[in-house]
């Protein structure tokens, strides 16, 4: 039977004295003094399951502290559970019984359960904790965005077809091991598929190039018509082993969404080498495992694959409000969502906002001031003279240098968050990736500021 938290903690369990003992115990008094976050993770842990039934296994207290210290210590799954085992700190902090051990699989199954809405709730009620604490005030916000990428290899339409075909012959090899025997019939053609990805790779001429994507079109096609075989054989699948007829059909569907993305591959090829089309960004496909992958592109920078978040800042250092869009949205189109939702959390707006040069324009000037903003800094001033943003020079300098501190921040999320490149799977697992990781670094953040003010 799931649990919210455990009624008592064994009188052996003490933190050590060591520095990061010391935050995990900050950390852990500002959860206790917000138990109401504990409501949020238990309504998604029994969403789906019954309470009155079946093991105990972990708390809600157990979950959201596991997830702490996993973002806060940037640790796999496999890591957590053996330092949970290993580190009396860890286990403290994670209130763990003398006897409890969770394996890697049992705190993922468990932390993923915890949805995108609950981590931006228990966000909110962090940072209303750290207002009420005297540890932010929120007056001053500064704004930045900045893109997480997603874990996939560079998107070359070569190695995209190559995943193609070689994900979905995978899964007609695995569809031949059912009882009876599916009907369809295939060709593996991985191996030349790799041959011509290599030719493509290590061959200069544009001619030659052409030709090896000629054939690896031409492949991806035929592996494209075995699939659509199999589909229609896989969904009339009927045999007297239950668990066979539902796995064709979860073969069924797996072959259906490689197929729509497959198609979508082959067609920006073809536009792209055989007809000499400029494929708009917007269209192509950069992923076979994370198809919701933006292609983010910033000036004259580095393409990204991944997506763009935009983040306000506080003088606290902490990280007030985290927007995640998909696409690739300018930032002065985002300017006024993030002011909106700065009224949203504190029931005003702030007093100084200060934000990078992308966000600038007159229009997001304009609207500042009409919300009730004193000052609005853009640190590149774009066509806008200094005093119809602010005051004077004096706090214009003071505002532009304040707007470079969520640099640092961003910095620290993604050496030590992290949210460099995320690891989770799918739209929802990035979006509770980045959240979590926002969590964990505000905490840390309120629990250095309560232990300097100790």
């Amino acid at each position: 039977m799931r649990e919210k938290k455990l009624d008592q903690m064994s009188i052996f369990y003490t933190m050590p004295g060591h520095k990061v003992a010391k935050e995990l115990k900050a950390i852990s008094l500002i959860v206790d003094d917000n138990p109401e976050v504990l409501d949020l993770v238990y309504g998604d842990l029994v969403r789906d399951s019954r309470t009155d039934t079946g093991r105990v296994g972990m708390t809600a207290e157990q979950v959201l502290r596991c997830t702490i210290l996993k973002q806060y210590r940037t640790m796999t799954y496999d890591e957590l559970s053996f330092h949970l085992d290993d580190s009396l700190a860890f286990r403290t902090f994670a209130r763990l019984n003398p006897t409890q051990t969770f394996g890697g699989s049992t705190l993922q199954e468990n932390i993923k359960s915890v949805s995108v809405g609950t981590w931006e709730k228990i966000h909110n009620i962090f940072v209303r904790h750290a207002v009420s604490k005297d540890m932010e005030k929120g007056r001053k916000v500064r704004l930045d965005s900045t893109h997480v990428d997603t874990n996939i290899h560079y998107p070359l339409d070569s190695l995209l077809l190559q995943d193609g075909v070689r994900i979905i012959t995978r899964w007609l090899i695995e569809g031949k091991r059912l009882r009876p025997v599916p009907g369809y019939t295939f060709a593996d053609h991985r191996r030349v598929m790799k041959k011509r990805v290599m030719k493509i790779r290590n061959n200069r001429s544009k001619k030659v190039g052409k030709e090896a994507y000629v054939d690896l079109l031409r492949y991806a096609g035929r592996v494209r018509g075995y699939a659509i075989e199999a589909m229609e054989v896989l969904y009339a699948f009927v045999s007297e082993h239950v668990e066979d007829v539902l796995s064709a059909r979860v073969l069924a569907e797996k072959l259906q969404r490689a197929v729509m993305i497959l198609d979508r591959v082959i067609d920006q090829t073809e536009r792209r080498v055989v007809h000499g089309e400029k494929v708009p960004a917007s269209e192509k496909v950069v992923s076979f495992f994370e198809d919701h992958t933006d292609i983010i592109v910033k000036d004259n920078r580095e393409t990204r694959f991944g997506h763009k978040i935009c983040l306000a800042g506080g003088a606290s250092g902490m990280i007030l409000d985290c927007v995640i869009k998909r696409g690739n949205p300018a930032d002065s189109y985002m300017f006024p969502l993030m002011i909106e939702r700065q009224e949203g959390i504190y029931g005003r707006v702030p007093r100084q906002v200060t934000a990078d040069g992308g966000f600038a324009s007159l229009d997001n000037l304009r609207n500042a001031k009409v919300n009730g903003i004193k000052d609005v800094c853009f640190s590149k001033k774009r066509g806008i003279s200094v005093l119809d943003m602010v005051k004077s020079n004096w706090v214009y300098k003071r505002l532009r240098n304040f707007r470079a501190g969520i640099e640092a921040n961003i910095s620290v999320l993604k050496r030590s968050y992290g949210l460099y490149r995320c690891n989770w799977h799918g739209w929802a697992g990035f979006q509770q990736y980045v959240w979590s990781s926002v969590v964990s670094y505000n905490l840390l953040v309120m629990a250095r500021l309560s232990l300097a003010s100790a």
